[in-house]
This record gives structure tokens, sequence and C-alpha cells, in this order.
């Protein structure tokens, strides 16, 4: 059984997916967005791998925990530097991905 710290990190991992996407829709085309949009692809990826971790029990689940958050606040740092509504959106989802990370990779 899951406890709820993990439920509740799982579904900041999830959010925090679906915010990359978001934006990764938003930067596509703009090359002054590439590297927000590299971030957001690696960040969309190792959220939905440390979800799906978690999720199964993992006993690697605090390493991937540990990986998402470094990568969530490096996408959080690039995602803020822009104005782009869905840039905000992502850094926001970023940041609290990263602090639940941090909380279950401790």
């Amino acid at each position: 059984m899951t406890d709820q710290n993990t439920k509740d990190c799982i579904q900041a991992c999830l959010d925090c997916m679906s915010a990359c996407e978001t934006c990764i829709d938003c930067c596509i085309g703009d090359a002054a967005m590439a590297d927000c949009l590299r971030l957001c692809l690696d960040c969309a990826e190792i959220c939905q791998a440390c979800a799906k971790a978690m999720a199964r029990g993992s006993p690697f689940a605090a390493d991937w925990c540990a990986l998402c958050a470094k990568i969530c606040d490096a996408c959080a740092t690039e995602c803020a530097k822009h104005d782009k509504e869905a840039c905000q959106q992502c850094a926001e989802a970023c940041r609290r991905c990263a602090a639940a990370c941090q909380r279950m990779a401790a």
C-alpha cells in the first residue's frame, strides 16, 4: 500500500509532466525557446518514469526522485525566464514537483 506522501509525490510528478508537455507544445517552432524545449522534454520524461517507479514500489524510487528533483529545478529555472503563460505554469509545477521529490529522496 502506498502512503500519502508517495501518492502526493506521484501526483506532483504527473502534474509536472502535463505542464511540461503543454510548455513543449508552446515552445515548438520557436528557436529562441530551444533550451526551454529541451529541458521540458527531459523533465516530462523523468517525471513519468519517477511516478511509475514510485507506483510500483521500486527499491530505486528515492534515486529516481533525487534525479527528478534536480531536473525539475533546472526546468523551473529555465521556464521562469520566459513570459509565456505555459512557461510560467510549468515553472510552478516543476517547483512543486522538485519539492515533493526532494522529500521522497530524503
